[in-house]
């Protein structure tokens, strides 16, 4: 199935492994992602903290080229891309605010495509996810982080429940993994305030990895390359306690690893908190379970 594709700056700069992980599984899921030509920068975040217009402008411009090329419905892998795409196509919800953005990119511009997440993307294929997904994440606790972008608000995003969402715990439920109830799911780890307020995103994010651990997760797992930036990149300042650093996984990478592909197709090696001894160890568990149930039918 063929589906317009927005890889955004992340895919392509800050946060490779997601999309190399996303182009891995797609197959899998009879995916067939077709870039948006000529593609622009959402403006996230620098531009919808200084000027409003330019960033409905700079999202709808991607709107309007989607449009352009046939495509119905548009997938944004970052949640923050995502976030700007929806809110664009919120504010083109009125005849008067689509000639408003139309004359500043010089497009016709509507407000008819739909815009999906990552989760949205996926929750659609939950059959072939468990279809395809092998033993490997049996028993293993994971802790769901949203983040603030993927479910609020509300109003743009109408997605999920944005105080208590439960797509992204399915999703690792079939890929035979276990999600932890856990306090931390929705809040902020800070990311617009990565550079200017450092301290205050080491106290944000050492906070989700300490619930995370208190609900006995083995790993994180997350389905924005801002979240995983601080959580993965920052985690050794976050550390108080002397703990073990967390992997700290996208949603794209876990499927991956539950349909046995291996840590270069999914980008692992590209992670400050290195997941492959992780990995390595539930494919071994895998394995090992795989024989037991072998002997016992033998």
């Amino acid at each position: 199935m063929k589906i317009g594709y927005f890889p955004g700056c992340s895919m392509e700069g800050s946060a490779p492994e997601y999309g190399e992980s996303l182009e891995a599984i797609a197959p899998f899921l009879d995916v067939q992602l077709q870039s948006v030509e000529d593609w622009n920068c959402c403006g996230a975040s620098s531009a919808h903290a200084t000027n409003h217009d330019l960033a409905v402008a700079l999202a709808a411009r991607n709107l309007a080229l989607a449009e352009e090329q046939g495509l119905g419905e548009l997938f944004a892998p970052c949640a923050a891309c995502y976030s700007r795409l929806a809110f664009a196509r919120h504010e083109l919800g009125t005849q008067e605010g689509r000639e408003h953005v139309g004359a500043i990119i010089g497009r016709d511009v509507h407000d008819r495509i739909s815009i999906l997440n990552i989760l949205q993307l996926l929750e659609a294929r939950l059959d072939l996810i468990a279809e395809q997904s092998t033993d490997s994440l049996f028993g293993v606790k994971f802790a769901c982080y949203y983040g603030c972008l993927l479910v609020r608000p509300p109003d743009v995003t109408a997605f999920d429940d944005p105080d208590q969402p439960s797509t992204m715990e399915r999703i690792v439920q079939a890929c035979s993994g276990t999600p932890v109830p856990w306090t931390m799911a929705t809040e902020c780890c800070g990311g617009g305030f990565s550079i200017a307020r450092t301290d205050s995103v080491l106290r944000l994010g050492r906070g989700i990895l300490e619930a995370a651990r208190a609900a006995g997760a083995a790993a994180v797992v997350t389905a924005c390359p801002m979240c995983h930036s601080n959580l993965d990149f920052r985690q050794e300042a976050m550390s108080r306690s002397g703990a073990p650093p967390m992997p700290i996984l996208y949603i794209s990478q876990l499927i991956g690893i539950a349909f046995g592909l291996d840590d270069e197709a999914l980008g692992l090696r590209r992670h400050f908190v290195d997941p492959r001894p992780f990995a390595e160890k539930l494919r071994a568990a895998s394995t090992g379970l795989r024989m037991a149930e072998k002997g016992a039918k033998g």
